[in-house]
């Protein structure tokens, strides 16, 4: 018997792409784009970048940014990015618009204190970022506006979904929108709540697939994060998903859905009941979802945040149709190479045998599931996969299971002309070295693993 974590199903992948919007798959068209619909992985030459601007959990006076090519390390891009001129800064929420900035929006002050107003900045390279204005939320009585998300829909218009109170019960929130009426975001709509969730929901986070909206809102009582769908912005919804219908557990919030280059979701959530931020992965339109896993490099660090997904220019290239031998990043004199059907990496010399280098040498071809991605094959026709997470060489027997063991998506390595391949189906798993052996593991976001994970295309060695 073989373990493996559970995969997207073909049928699924294809029901997804279905449901795109043409503008959606061409390269480019929507970067940054929040709410609708974006997968597919870039072509060579260019990488996906995800970004996240997160308040601290040991300072909500400032954000810092980070950003990830596999949606899974994040790494830091600047520290104290932006710190507001006065007030606080929480539950950051980032996108791009069409005037070429980056846009934040933000709760302004504490949990504690009474807070009418939103922040608004925005930025050129989301490094710098330039304070707009706090924009009071013209609710009558309000008590507390709190957690702001962006939401841009299919027609281009840009909205603000914002977790509102009133003076006569402050901790019951409802969901409203704000629409921009103009382009340079500075006037808004009158809020409208969101119909069918309803009082005591807050964290309200919006996806569209197709005409359907799909909502993902914080329980305040239950502590649960809760599934809701409508055919509109503002609803009505209807709540189908309450509890722990997704096996996330409670005390959760922050709730945030992008979608992956295989096509799948995944929803990222402050688990700030135990100080542990989370992912979780579905395949089937959100009816199903992966055991939740820790974010290791933002637990403890990172608090509320949204993932916006761009594709950029100056990404990994690799060519395919010719044969290449792969060098390891960090142990120069080692190479992959064929033994008995496994892919290891033993020291390969000039002085080899023309078998053995035979054995390292490799035709890079596309991706079997995926013609973005790469696959990878030996002398004899047979193909690198993954299976019970080693490298091994099997002969493709046309299932959609063994086109999705055997593709890769390269990632920029960790050292100059270095690469990572990630695993297609199995997101943030990445070929790497262990005993000098070729496994498909888990990133743990440190140095080593990049390192361990990162390989040298060079000449073919035959």
């Amino acid at each position: 018997m073989t373990t493996r974590p559970p995969t997207p199903s073909r049928r699924a992948l294809l029901r997804a792409l279905a449901a795109l919007p043409v503008s959606a798959l061409v390269l480019g068209e929507a970067p940054g784009l929040l709410g609708t619909a974006l997968a597919a992985a870039p072509s060579s030459g260019y990488a996906t970048r995800y970004t996240i601007v997160p308040f601290l959990n040991s300072d909500d006076g400032t954000v810092n940014v980070y950003q990830s090519d596999d949606a899974t390390d994040f790494r830091l891009v600047q520290a104290s990015a932006y710190t507001p001129p006065s007030n606080r800064i929480r539950d950051a929420s980032v996108f791009k618009h069409t005037d070429g900035y980056y846009y934040l929006t933000y709760t302004t002050h504490t949990w504690e204190d009474v807070s009418t107003t939103i922040g608004f900045a925005r930025s050129t390279d989301r490094v710098d970022w330039t304070f707009l204005y706090d924009y009071t939320v013209p609710i009558t009585n309000l008590s507390r506006a709190w957690a702001p998300e962006w939401f841009v829909d299919s027609d281009g218009s840009v909205n603000v979904i914002v977790s509102c109170s009133t003076t006569d019960d402050e901790w019951i929130f409802t969901p409203y929108r704000l629409k921009a009426t103009n382009s340079a975001l500075t006037a808004w709509s009158s809020p409208v709540a969101l119909s069918g969730i309803g009082s005591n929901h807050i964290d309200t986070y919006i996806v569209r697939i197709g005409s359907t909206y799909h909502a993902f809102t914080k329980n305040e009582t239950a502590k649960y994060i809760e599934y809701a769908t409508a055919t509109s912005l503002t609803g009505p919804y209807t709540i189908s998903k309450t509890g722990d219908w997704a096996g996330w557990g409670s005390y959760r919030e922050g709730p945030s859905v992008v979608q992956l280059d295989n096509g799948g979701w995944r929803i990222f959530f402050d688990g700030y009941g135990d100080g542990t931020y989370y992912y979780s992965d579905s395949y089937d339109t959100f009816a199903t979802w992966s055991a939740p896993t820790a974010l290791t490099t933002l637990s403890g660090t990172a608090r509320h945040f949204t993932v916006i997904k761009e594709t950029v220019s100056g990404g990994p290239s690799l060519a395919t149709g010719v044969t290449r031998s792969f060098q390891s990043a960090n142990y120069t004199t080692r190479y992959w190479q064929e033994q008995s059907a496994l892919l290891n990496l033993p020291v390969v010399t000039s002085a080899g045998t023309t078998a053995l280098k035979q054995a390292s040498t490799f035709t890079v071809v596309a991706g079997l599931a995926d013609a973005t991605g790469f696959s990878f094959r030996d002398s004899a026709g047979n193909y690198l996969r993954h299976y019970d997470f080693r490298g091994r060489f099997d002969a493709n027997d046309g299932t959609t299971t063994f086109a999705k063991d055997a593709t890769f998506y390269a990632r920029t390595g960790a050292t100059t002309a270095s690469l990572r391949f990630e695993s297609y189906n199995y997101p943030g798993y990445y070929l790497r070295h262990y005993n000098y052996q070729l496994r498909v593991d888990p990133t743990d976001g440190t140095d080593l693993f990049r390192t361990d994970s990162s390989f040298v295309p060079v000449t073919a060695w035959a």
